[in-house]
């Protein structure tokens, strides 16, 4: 393993609670051991806006974030509170390129469910931290996992996402720390 320091940056895009991208990097540092920074802001995505699906395009923000001067950080994950999609999925809680440098994590649908809550209730926050943990892992080259007690395991609602501990299972793990240790 190199000995250059990794560092995550965590960059806010558009409106979002400030207690989000901080609980975030907080996560990172914790669970995973490297470090994050929380950025300055960037704008809300206007340009990345569907008019046919009222949405967001995931993939037009990462493609906006290939062009962004994030030089001095070996990962960079946007956090936003709008509704995103992919082509194939009618809304996505995150996006990322595998093995790429960009992800992002939407707070939009995170709120809801049988807790409801504030935009910056506990679980929330939670849930926020384990889609970030989660894409970055792909941005490690982890693909999802079949074992429903992994943080790599697929989440299509948020029941799946409540149910989905803060941890990888012990193969993830080996293959996080292989990647970790060659990126």
């Amino acid at each position: 393993m190199d000995s250059r320091k990794r560092i995550i940056g965590v960059v806010p895009v558009g409106e979002v609670p400030e207690l989000a991208p901080k609980v975030i990097a907080a996560h990172i540092t914790g669970y995973l051991k490297l470090s994050a920074k929380v950025l300055n802001p960037l704008a809300h995505p206007a340009y990345a806006f569907d008019e046919s699906r009222l949405q967001y395009n995931a993939g037009a923000i990462i493609n906006f974030f290939e062009s962004a001067p994030f030089n001095e950080y070996d990962k960079v994950i946007g956090v936003l509170n709008v509704d995103l999609f992919v082509p194939i999925f009618t809304h996505v809680f995150g996006e990322a390129r595998q093995s790429g440098k960009y992800a992002l994590v939407s707070l939009y649908r995170l709120a809801e469910g049988k807790q409801g809550g504030t935009s910056t209730s506990a679980l929330l926050l939670e849930r926020a931290a384990k889609v970030a943990l989660h894409e970055l892992g792909h941005l490690f080259n982890l693909f999802h996992c079949e074992d429903n007690k992994c943080l790599m395991h697929f989440s299509g609602n948020l029941e799946d996402l409540d149910h989905t501990p803060l941890y990888f299972c012990r193969y993830c793990s080996v293959y996080y720390k292989d990647a970790h240790s060659r990126t």
